[in-house]
């Protein structure tokens, strides 16, 4: 197998990047840039460069849509990233949970169960990483 030549990153993955940031997931897919670079400089470049920095709908409205597609396929993973996205992005608990609603009538009831179990995860670890950094900031008081 070839070793691939350095050089500069492309457009398209540059603003793959920007995408990445605006959504607070600069750090997501690292398992990809572990295994192998260019798996992960295809992922950036395309999903986030080409299809989620295309024009036509906000990265809110992507997010939305994104999150209501997750919830109906009931993905066993890969939502909690979505989830923080959502927050990241100002999407609020409401407007998640009516999300959640709104796909749960048209894909079924426990594909509504499954994003509300999935959801208190994230909404538990956010509580618990909160109460870490209060408890550490007394520490240092």
């Amino acid at each position: 197998m070839k070793k691939r030549s350095s050089r500069a990153p492309s457009a398209r993955y540059e603003r793959g990047m920007r995408v990445l940031k605006k959504m607070g997931r600069q750090n997501l897919m690292l398992n990809q840039k572990a295994l192998l670079p260019e798996m992960y400089e295809m992922s950036v470049g395309h999903l986030f460069g080409d299809v989620w920095g295309r024009p036509g709908l906000s990265l809110r409205e992507r997010q939305l849509v994104t999150l209501a597609a997750n919830i109906a396929l009931a993905r066993p993973s890969g939502n909690h990233s979505h989830y923080l996205s959502s927050m990241h992005l100002g999407i609020t608990k409401r407007e998640i949970c009516e999300v959640m609603i709104q796909v749960g009538h048209y894909a079924g009831w426990p594909t509504l169960s499954n994003a509300v179990r999935q959801f208190t995860e994230i909404l538990e670890e956010q509580k618990k990483i909160k109460k870490l950094g209060k408890t550490y900031r007394s520490k240092l008081l």
